[in-house]
């Protein structure tokens, strides 16, 4: 009989967390990759990895077909959501569950995402579109200043800045309008209206709502997320219409297979809706809703997958908490210490650093600019803060700033 093999579309930030779970579920995980350098586990874990370009479908379709005569395909996903639509449409050559690829698609999009929100009558913030310089200038004076400005397409905070005036307005603007780093994928430009309010991160597997988390992204004008909480500290009401709100969300884009994380804020108006991604988050998210509600989300998406019965039934464990580690400057990164001495404390799940001496930082006001994290769980909130808080005292890194020394755009 053939090996069962899950087949992974590109990698993530809980990429390796997919490999664990497929092997302890009898799968052999094979990578398929335009770029499989770009992922160190799979170095680090000695993956199977095949270089393929994963923007072509047919040549997807041709490399699983070859696949298929080694062995039994039982199932084909990603933890990315930019390859997410093509995975719909590969399961859908090979007749295997998967999510629906032009509701992906249209999710992804983040101005088609706004449009269909909000013609659902879902709370959402202001916003418009733009495409060139002076469009962009002409919505942010119908909102309002302050804005955020960001691409139509993207994760991780990518591109998304908070503009108060109008010279960060035109800066923002140029730098994502010339295809810097900061902003590759496309011209489309979304200007939207600054929803103050406490943020909210709801995870959720088909149309369940598993675990609603508590964010905090720090200080404009970049969105970098420090702390995630889970469960939030939430009145009945105030979770329930959250619940409402997040299940609105997904009749509304047609979404309801698998796994989908929701981020709002909670204004004036109650629940504002920030974004929709149709596909699980990215770690540390997944790892402190086991913690906190015993759903290990990464195995009940390989199962559903794969065609297996889900358990999502929910048990309280605790209050699990994430804190992030961020560069404070550019430079040269010259140590970072501590880690070991930080997870040997009691409650502490994980202390690591992502990045090693010697490095080069450049801050890019997003995701990428993490360097660590320290996760825990205990009995109550003010434990888990005094565990995490005593854990990141006990880490720490340095960096010799570089020459022009300053963060652009602060």
């Amino acid at each position: 009989m053939a090996e069962k093999a899950l087949i992974l579309l590109e990698g993530a930030s809980n990429g390796p967390y997919y490999l664990e779970v497929a092997q302890r579920l009898n799968l052999h995980p094979i990578t398929l990759s335009t770029d499989p350098t770009q992922y160190d586990y799979l170095v680090a874990k000695e993956a199977d990895v095949i270089r393929v370009d994963t923007n072509d479908l047919e040549t997807l379709i041709r490399e699983c077909v070859r696949l298929r005569a080694l062995y039994d395909i039982a199932g084909i996903t990603s933890a990315q959501e930019a390859v997410y639509a093509t995975v719909g449409k590969l399961c859908r050559s090979f007749n295997l569950p998967g999510p629906n690829p032009v509701a992906v698609e249209n999710c992804c999009d983040k101005f088609a995402q706004r449009q269909t929100l909000a013609e659902a009558g879902l709370p959402v913030p202001a916003y418009r579109v733009a495409v060139n310089a002076a469009e962009v200038e002409s919505a942010a004076a119908e909102i309002g200043l302050p804005v955020i400005v960001k691409p139509a397409v993207g994760i991780g905070s990518s591109g998304v800045r908070l503009c108060r005036d109008v010279d960060e307005l035109v800066e923002h603007t140029a730098r994502l309008m010339v295809g810097t780093d900061i902003c590759r994928s496309t011209p489309k430009i979304l200007v939207e209206e600054y929803a103050k309010g406490a943020h909210y991160s709801v995870e959720l597997m088909g149309n369940e709502v598993i675990g609603i988390g508590a964010a905090d992204f720090g200080h404009p004008p970049h969105f970098v997320c420090r702390e995630y909480i889970y469960p939030a500290e939430l009145t009945e009401n105030d979770r329930t219409r959250i619940v409402d709100v997040a299940r609105h969300c997904l009749r509304a884009l047609d979404l309801g297979w698998g796994p989908t994380n929701i981020d709002l804020r909670w204004t004036e108006r109650g629940p504002v809706v920030i974004e929709v991604n149709p596909r699980l988050a990215g770690m540390p998210n997944s790892r402190l809703v086991h913690l906190a509600y015993d759903i290990d989300l990464v195995a009940e998406h390989i199962k559903l997958v794969i065609g297996d019965k889900l358990d999502l039934r929910e048990r309280n464990l605790g209050i699990a908490a994430a804190r992030i580690l961020v560069a404070d400057r550019d430079g040269v990164l010259d140590a970072v210490e501590g880690d070991s001495r930080a997870a040997a404390i009691k409650g502490v799940v994980e202390a690591k650093f992502f990045v090693q001496p010697k490095i080069t930082v450049i801050r890019k006001g997003d995701n990428r600019d993490k360097i660590g994290h320290v996760i825990a769980v205990s009995p109550t909130l003010a434990q888990t803060r005094a565990i995490l808080q005593c854990a990141v005292e006990l880490m720490d890194w340095s960096i010799t700033p570089s020459p022009n020394g300053a963060f652009p755009n602060l």
